[in-house]
């Protein structure tokens, strides 16, 4: 499997192979090049179907009966490949040459790409494309810059300020301590404070301790697991306690949800029932209800488990059975490979549940979680030695 972006005479060429057969994308129009002309270039794939948009001008391909996953294990090349030997024969029309020109404003599903000496991980014979200290997004969230003999200066729009007008106005005179984000407030003209684990109060400065887990709406928990490498990803499960009186919540994510083709299985309520998804590599997300309405937002503690036996599911509800199903008798994909990371009752600030999730949940999770437990492991999740924000003691009664 490949997808490989490249110039072929002069037009752009988007080509990709999902393990069956080579679908070609190319730009109806040639580029410019003069080396003074930026184009904006887009493209990629849902299932199968290809799309290429070259400052504007969409080229798209149908989709057809046939794979539709990208299954690649190598790194992420731009301009060019550490060797020659990457590049499979099919991904370009010619031989496989560098590019030879300026880059920038890499976005990959949906994420920006850090096109720095340091962030990338391995590089070579890359200079400077703009010659000057401004060069490309120094000045953020539309700041103007302006090259200066020290350097230089960011002349920021009337919300934000600090030397790369990376900082609200509101939170220019914050008071939130060293355990804290200041969250901006535009419409009431403020801020509030979101308090890292372990700690609560107005400006986050009261230091806690939990076991239960209080979630306020605007909170997530991001978990990693350290034996991620030694699991049997053909035999997964997740257990824990929930408690919650609202119809909708994000309670659990087992995955990265960095971009749509990561395996994941996620538990949430949708009308105040309960519901499992599931993605073992189809791209298509099989969401799991059961018939029955079992109200589950009703502010007492629930008991869920969830066990993945290859393509076999198993959800388990107050240690009842309620749902039993094989998602996928063909057997294709068979392991959850969910890169060791798990979030509880939503995701970081800025990306939201409803967006994240492609509509599968639409809110972040207002409730309690406690108990809660990986495959058959004899210990449970400590949830205070994760990483998150606005979490509260859920023995307090406050």
């Amino acid at each position: 499997d490949f997808l490989c972006i490249s110039l072929v005479n002069g037009f752009t060429q988007l080509r990709y192979n999902l393990g069956d057969r080579t679908i070609i994308l190319q730009t109806l129009q040639k580029v410019h090049t003069n080396g003074n002309t930026w184009h904006s270039l887009s493209a990629g794939r849902v299932g199968n179907e290809g799309y290429l948009e070259l400052d504007g001008i969409n080229v798209t391909q149908k989709a057809s009966p046939g794979m539709n996953a990208l299954d690649t294990h190598t790194d992420f090349f731009v301009g060019g490949v550490s060797s020659l030997n990457f590049v499979n024969p099919m991904a370009t029309e010619n031989e496989p040459t560098g590019f030879t020109g300026c880059i920038r404003e890499i976005v990959i599903n949906n994420r920006e790409l850090n096109l720095t000496v340091t962030d990338p991980k391995g590089g070579a014979n890359i200079g400077d494309c703009d010659g000057t200290d401004c060069g490309y997004t120094v000045c953020k969230n539309n700041g103007t810059c302006q090259v200066e003999n020290s350097g230089f200066s960011c002349s920021c729009s009337r919300e934000w300020t600090g030397t790369t007008c990376e900082q609200s106005i509101h939170c220019s005179q914050n008071m939130c301590g060293s355990h804290a984000l200041c969250i901006p407030q535009p419409s009431s003209l403020s801020y509030t404070c979101a308090c890292a684990l372990g700690w609560t109060g107005k400006y986050c400065d009261n230091k806690i301790e939990f076991y239960i887990a209080k979630f306020v709406g605007n909170s997530y928990i991001k978990y990693t697991d350290p034996f991620y490498g030694k699991r049997d990803l053909q035999h997964s499960r997740l257990s824990l306690n929930f408690t919650t009186n609202q119809t909708e919540g994000l309670i659990a994510w087992m995955g990265k949800s960095e971009d749509e083709d990561n395996d994941l299985l996620a538990i949430g309520l949708a009308n105040g029932t309960l519901k499992v998804v599931i993605n073992l590599g189809e791209r298509i997300s099989v969401p799991l209800m059961h018939s029955k309405h079992f109200n589950c937002s009703d502010g007492r503690w629930h008991f869920i488990t969830v066990v993945q036996n290859q393509t076999c599911i198993k959800v388990y509800l107050d240690e009842e059975l309620i749902l039993f199903e094989d998602i996928d008798p063909q057997r294709k994909y068979t392991a959850l490979n969910y890169g060791g990371i798990c979030y509880f009752g939503g995701f970081e600030f800025g990306r939201k549940v409803n967006i994240v999730t492609t509509g599968l949940f639409q809110k972040e999770l207002i409730g309690k979680i406690k108990d809660v437990v990986l495959f058959q492991d004899s210990k449970k999740i400590q949830l205070m030695k994760a990483e998150g924000y606005n979490i509260h003691d859920g023995n307090s009664r406050k």
